[in-house]
């Protein structure tokens, strides 16, 4: 019974971090951290990964990883414009694709 209460008391402190944005620069670092191993550049991904953490919902941050993480025999680096559509469109969550593709044109041309 004490580790339900504990467990209980936990996971409501953590979603409490998490409505209240205490839990976004943990956040933010895993999201540009995702976006740095997908081959994107340090300072382009700090960029973009504010950006996405301000205006999406942990929930969509995750459809997001999952759905561009390469699935069998894709590649995982290294690929072209075609398979870069069949992943955005494996998202499902068109606010959630155009806060990517903005966040990475703002960001390329320093506007981000």
């Amino acid at each position: 019974m004490k580790l339900l209460v504990r467990i209980a008391v936990l996971a409501a402190l953590v979603g409490g971090a998490v409505y209240t944005g205490l839990a976004n620069p943990l956040i933010e670092m895993q999201v540009k951290s995702a976006l740095v191993q997908s081959g994107i550049g340090e300072n382009r991904a700090g960029c973009m990964a504010q950006r996405m953490v301000e205006r999406l919902t942990i929930p969509q941050l995750w459809k997001l990883r999952q759905g561009m993480a390469a699935q069998d025999g894709e590649p995982d680096t290294g690929y072209g414009l075609g398979e870069l559509v069949k992943r955005l469109d494996r998202v499902n969550d068109g606010e959630a694709v155009a806060v990517l593709t903005t966040s990475a044109g703002l960001c390329a041309i320093g506007l981000g």
